[in-house]
């Protein structure tokens, strides 16, 4: 059975389209929770005919509000028999926002998702896991077999940036043809924003060493002018202890451990920048987030953040503390700021739900063509 979806003015014919939105969280959204969330409200900004796959109804309370089906949780022994549940249940082409899902015996077309290819280059684990998790996950990127065994299972790979499609592509992490889902920025209430700025510096990640926090720390000791640098995300004590120990004299950073998108609105309407020394991304996020807040951004030189943040953004070397604290000083100069600021909203422009869904639409009627 074809279903409809417009598209340009234009109907477009299409197979029954399923999303699996299993991975959705019920108290608060992660990563994967909102791509999930934003994907499928992409897909029905172009219209697209919708089935999701959840397996607790509190799920939907996350979601755009669409038809549903409800199976097993995708670590369920079920999932051995996921396919034959989808058959019946009429999918001619499923999308999931990772790489693993059930598929013995399916007859639909399936889109696998590689989220991030970070761990390759620093296959350290989160250290809050346990250690057979921990070294299952370092053997698992220590090779590249196990990746495209997963990937290769399906008709069509997807991953959220040209820079990880070029890495995937690189390692030959899958037989499969590539294509980019961008990520977007939600749509959240404005917030008014001054022309007055505090002098504060948010950073909104994780604290993995990958991460470079420490960058950011040690770079404060060479600006003249006084900077409080806030840690708004949740973190491991052990961690915390470890990033306080290089606070120098005459420095401040405020670790919050936690803040609701509303703080991080408000946050961020009222900084002097948001930075980040990340040494490797599978996207960024928080810059698009600081770019669409009008928020100047101060980034690492690498070619993720440049596909990200494009000309609305200062770059500088993620191993030289000196060399953030150059590029912080030159957003004193208010011309050079908004300058910075009006190239940001540009750029954040180009990331959009409607835009992301719009793109899975066309990769979805290659497969079905």
């Amino acid at each position: 059975m074809r279903l409809n979806y417009r598209r340009q003015d234009a109907i477009i014919s299409i197979m029954r389209l399923f999303f699996d939105a299993r991975w959705t969280r019920t108290d608060y959204y992660d990563g994967i929770s909102r791509y999930g969330a934003g994907v499928i409200q992409g897909l029905l900004e172009n219209q697209a005919d919708l089935t999701l796959i959840i397996s607790d109804k509190k799920q939907l309370d996350m979601l755009p509000k669409c038809k549903y089906i409800l199976v097993n949780h995708p670590v369920s022994w079920r999932e051995l028999f996921i396919a034959r549940r989808l058959n019946e249940a009429g999918a001619d082409v499923v999308f999931s926002p990772l790489q693993v899902m059930g598929f013995a015996g399916r007859k639909y077309k399936l889109i696998l998702t590689l989220q991030d290819i970070i761990y390759y280059k620093h296959p350290k684990p989160p250290t809050f896991l346990a250690w057979y998790i921990r070294l299952t996950w370092w053997l698992f990127h220590k090779a590249r077999w196990p990746q495209r065994l997963l990937l290769n299972r399906a008709d069509f790979v997807s991953t959220v940036s040209q820079t990880s499609k070029k890495f995937i592509t690189d390692w030959h992490l899958t037989d499969r043809e590539v294509g980019v889902v961008y990520n977007a920025p939600p749509n959240t209430t404005e917030v008014f924003r001054s022309d007055e700025h505090n002098n504060d510096i948010l950073y909104m990640g994780s604290f993995m060493p990958y991460k470079n926090v420490e960058t950011l720390i040690e770079g404060l000791k060479y600006t003249e002018k006084p900077f409080h640098l806030h840690l708004l995300s949740k973190i491991n004590p052990d961690r915390q202890k470890q990033l306080q120990s290089l606070v120098g004299e005459g420095v401040k950073v405020t670790f919050h451990n936690g803040v609701s998108d509303d703080e991080y609105q408000k946050l961020l309407a009222n900084c002097f920048c948001l930075a980040s020394a990340s040494q490797e991304e599978g996207f960024g996020l928080p810059i698009i987030e600081a770019q669409s807040s009008r928020t100047p951004v101060v980034c690492t030189d690498m070619d993720i953040f440049h596909e990200v943040a494009g000309e609305g953004a200062l770059y500088f070397d993620a191993n030289d503390p000196a060399d953030f604290a150059k590029q912080i000083t030159k957003l004193t100069d208010e011309k050079l700021r908004n300058d910075l600021i009006e190239k940001g909203i540009d750029q954040a422009a180009k990331f959009t739900w409607e835009n992301s869904g719009k793109a899975l639409l066309e990769y979805v009627e290659k497969l079905v063509d």
